[in-house]
């Protein structure tokens, strides 16, 4: 009995340890089986954030009424049905102005009703109505604007109610496959949430010269735009601002820290960045042999501007820029942007390789001279011509029929008797090249412009549907 007791309990150990590695090996399964599945839900979260979340309802007021054709006074529609019936239908103005509207989100970044949104959602609006998840709706301005990065910064007047804020993230810390939630009003079907991953990082789709979108799979559609791109602590790490409207699963939000460069700009109603005054491009391997080394890394310079800070700090042709401030420049789209966010009158310091040999050379950043140019003149290039462009967005590519991934600007708005609408230019014509140069974005289209002489014509290659033709204009006498 002794030795058979013994047995019993040796076998009901070995018995116990067999069932324990199962259920842990069960568990762990099933953690991990859970955890290939995403997370268990995003309902916390999305009631967590739903209130930071605004609609935003625009109006703009067309100048030129599409129907003025039909309703003037000598129109002989009017003369056929009389005053009387223009009165009844028309008003006692016959150039009654059209009014246009567009959808588009925002989120709440202070208490005291400061929002984020798209510049393209806002830019040409006269008036803008922001309704929040309670349903209350309230008047808003703009604050600051800034087209080079899509932002813009409105307010309401909140009449002294405290609104709920957003918390923003740090998009440089989130990595491709996290899990991100967008919440906006696609479609003027406000308060929807939608889920997926951050697919890419540092992505250039063209659509500004400070590209660096965060690539997601979660829906973004129109009306979208402007509205928030949460992680999984209810963060903002993004602005929803673009879509691929040929494809699923693709949309591009702008990065909340490079916002956060520029939001203290923005609050005092305009942004003015740096500038080095040197052309720089990549290096590929051929180069880099050319120039006597095997790095890739960093940018050769190509020129530089005569009078910028660059040139007066001794920069020269050939230098290849290696650091900035001690950290590796990684390409020219980066040590642009970087020089960009900062201020003018801040100094840097460039590690530069010239002839084989490493030096650091100290510049106190300038002012972009586009931006100088558009503060003391305004816009004056779009006037001279007759037009407004745009760089292609999805919202833009859906209004006008277009390709998302046509290079060039879009013309988006015409003068009326204006060098373009004599020209028989048509908004969503896009201009693939300004005087045989070709352009990618707005900033590319402004410099060719800025480069003529009084008096010259601007020759633009323009693209209407699968045609390309050439279009001849001159300013307009001022």
């Amino acid at each position: 009995m002794p030795g058979r007791s013994k047995n019993y309990l040796q076998i009901s150990g070995i018995l116990f340890c067999f069932v324990f590695i199962c259920s842990v090996s069960l568990f762990v399964t099933q953690n991990a089986y859970s955890a290939s599945q995403g997370p268990a839900g995003f309902a916390d979260l999305a009631d967590a954030v739903k209130d930071v979340v605004v609609n935003i309802s625009t109006t703009q007021v067309m100048k030129e009424n599409p129907m003025q054709p039909f309703m003037g006074k000598d129109s002989p529609f009017r003369e056929f049905f009389g005053d009387d019936f223009y009165k009844r239908f028309f008003g006692d103005n016959p150039q009654n102005q059209m009014k246009t509207h567009a959808l588009g989100s925002g989120f709440i970044i202070d208490k005291d009703g400061t929002i984020l949104t798209n510049n393209h959602v806002v830019e040409k609006a006269d008036e803008i109505k922001i309704k929040t998840t309670d349903g209350k709706e309230y008047d808003a301005k703009v604050i600051g604007r800034d087209p080079k990065t899509d932002i813009a910064l409105i307010k309401i007047a909140t009449d002294g109610k405290t609104l709920k804020a957003a918390k923003l993230g740090d998009s440089e810390a989130i990595r491709v496959g996290d899990w991100v939630m967008a919440v906006g009003n696609p479609f003027g079907l406000g308060n929807t949430v939608t889920a997926g991953i951050i697919s890419a990082k540092g992505r250039i789709i063209g659509a500004g010269p400070y590209d660096d979108f965060l690539q997601t799979d979660a829906a973004i559609n129109p009306g979208n735009s402007g509205g928030p791109l949460f992680n999984m602590n209810g963060e903002v790490v993004g602005i929803n601002t673009a879509i691929v409207a040929q494809a699923q699963g693709i949309g591009f939000a702008t990065p909340i820290s490079m916002v956060k460069e520029i939001l203290d700009q923005l609050k005092t109603g305009k942004v003015v960045r740096g500038w080095l005054g040197i052309m720089i491009q990549d290096i590929t391997p051929d180069l880099a042999e050319s120039f006597g080394t095997t790095e890739t890394n960093g940018v050769i310079v190509g020129d530089v501007v005569a009078d910028s800070p660059a040139e007066k700090a001794g920069m020269k042709r050939g230098d290849i820029v290696k650091t900035l401030n001690g950290k590796e420049v990684e390409n020219a789209h980066s040590l642009s942007r970087s020089v960009a966010a900062m201020g003018p009158e801040s100094t840097v310091t460039l590690g530069v390789l010239r002839d084989g040999k490493t030096k650091e050379i100290k510049i106190t950043i300038g002012t972009m001279p586009e931006e100088i140019a558009e503060q003391k003149q305004g816009p004056k290039t779009e006037s001279a011509w007759g037009m407004s462009v745009q760089n292609l967005t999805a919202d833009l590519a859906q209004k006008f029929g277009l390709e998302e991934n046509e290079t060039g600007v879009v013309i988006t708005d015409l003068q009326p008797g204006g060098p373009a609408a004599e020209a028989r230019l048509k908004p969503g014509d896009i201009i693939k090249e300004v005087n045989r140069q070709k352009v990618q974005n707005v900033r590319d289209y402004k410099q060719s412009v800025q480069k003529m002489k009084k008096g010259e014509t601007l020759l633009l290659l323009v693209k209407r549907g699968a045609n390309t033709f050439y279009i001849a204009l001159r300013a307009a006498k001022e």
